[in-house]
């Protein structure tokens, strides 16, 4: 099997494994219980909020929320917002959004709770920095977020300056920063921004723990009631095995950062081959280096299924994906390609891969291969006369 599959997923570390197999079986302490054996487990939880800390530069490790993951901390975010401000708020956001943020903010005004406006981006994946400038400066703007990565294209979106315009505006400041965290810097003081979403399995750490980082300076009304953990914010008794495993991953991943280059050579070889050798192919999103993720890459391949060029490539045995891992199974094109201004016949022609440090030299030669391979096996059953190619616009 080839992997090229590591926004939807990643491997588990082996480090990160043997760092949670002791809390999993002899360290089972509650670490809310006053005796020394729950206390081993409130410390290790300290160390892990200091690693997630330092991950993203945080002011404080007490800046850090353990959560069940990447959902759960965007949803965080929102929802206490929505629990403070005035009720006339209006939320914005970009139109590219995770569903994790688009979907709560569509049901959300559906119940006529908030108003939710949204600002595009261009054909590279950017966000159109004027229209969000002046849809803040409306005063009824009062929440703004957006990703700092997007998960199908991998475009770094330009949260610096969103930021900036928002705290301009008085308003609050969150991102999803799921797929940026261990994969390129991600440093939250240097922005003016309140809080960012982070989850484990997304750096190889494990399922079912992420992260919410809250600026020390900014209000969090909790969701989950009850227990009183994590400083009264989230309820809930700890998953210390899976917190353990997110502290040890964000170790690990500071020395992947830092060779990202690497990765992004292993990435361009891989594009720079489909783009050279299939008649067509073009890049989703800008080709920027400092504008992308160093391990992503979105291909249109004109006149291909892509449903049926992901079936070649699993039997193949390579794991790729046709743009969000939530949407796998759907026959809608890619909402984020879409909103990009692509046609819905290129959306459906396109195909997300992605590397990560584990990928190597050899396996990108292999699917190249097989890529090729599969996607002439598709144009000799599609004739070219037949054949239907998605413009840009």
């Amino acid at each position: 099997m080839i992997y090229l599959d590591n926004n939807a997923t990643t491997k588990l570390a082996p480090e990160v494994l043997e760092a949670m197999l002791p809390w999993m079986v002899d360290h089972y302490g509650n670490p809310s219980a006053g005796y020394r054996f729950g206390k081993e487990a409130r410390r290790a939880i300290d160390t892990a909020r200091e690693q997630a800390a330092a991950l993203i530069n945080a002011h404080s490790p007490e800046e850090i929320i353990f959560t069940s993951g990447g959902t759960e901390s965007n949803h965080l975010a929102l929802a206490s917002a929505l629990s403070w401000l005035p009720p006339d708020s209006t939320f914005v956001s970009s139109t590219i959004e995770h569903s994790v943020i688009h979907e709560w903010l569509g049901a959300q005004a559906e119940k006529e709770r908030l108003s939710w406006e949204q600002v595009s981006v261009n054909e590279d994946g950017q966000l159109h920095l004027d229209e969000w400038s002046e849809q803040l400066s409306r005063s009824e703007s009062r929440f703004a977020t957006l990703m700092w990565a997007n998960n199908e294209t991998g475009v770094l979106l330009d949260v610096e300056k969103a930021a900036a315009i928002a705290e301009s505006q008085g308003a609050y400041f969150h991102s999803d920063a799921v797929q940026a965290v261990g994969k390129v810097p991600v440093d939250v003081q240097s922005h003016p921004m309140q809080s960012a979403a982070i989850s484990g399995h997304k750096l190889h750490g494990p399922k079912g723990i992420g992260a919410l980082w809250v600026n020390r300076h900014s209000r969090l009304h909790p969701v989950l009631l009850g227990g009183g953990q994590e400083n009264n914010r989230r309820s809930g008794t700890e998953n210390v095995a899976g917190i353990i495993g997110l502290g040890k991953a964000a170790e690990l991943a500071q020395a992947h950062i830092a060779r990202r280059e690497e990765q992004q050579g292993l990435r361009d070889r891989f594009e720079s081959a489909l783009l050279g050798e299939i008649e067509g192919v073009e890049v989703n999103g800008t080709t920027e280096p400092a504008r992308r993720l160093p391990n992503t890459s979105n291909l249109y391949f004109p006149g291909v299924d892509g449903e049926g060029l992901l079936i070649l490539l699993d039997q193949a045995g390579i794991c790729c994906s046709p743009g969000s891992a939530c949407s796998t199974g759907a026959v809608t094109p890619s909402r984020v390609l879409t909103q990009m201004g692509y046609s819905r016949a290129r959306a459906k022609s396109s195909v997300r891969f992605s590397l990560s440090h584990l990928t190597t030299e050899d396996e990108v030669t292999e699917a190249i291969t097989l890529i090729k391979e599969a996607v002439k096996k598709l144009q000799i059953v599609l004739p070219t006369g037949s054949r239907v190619v998605g413009p840009r616009r």
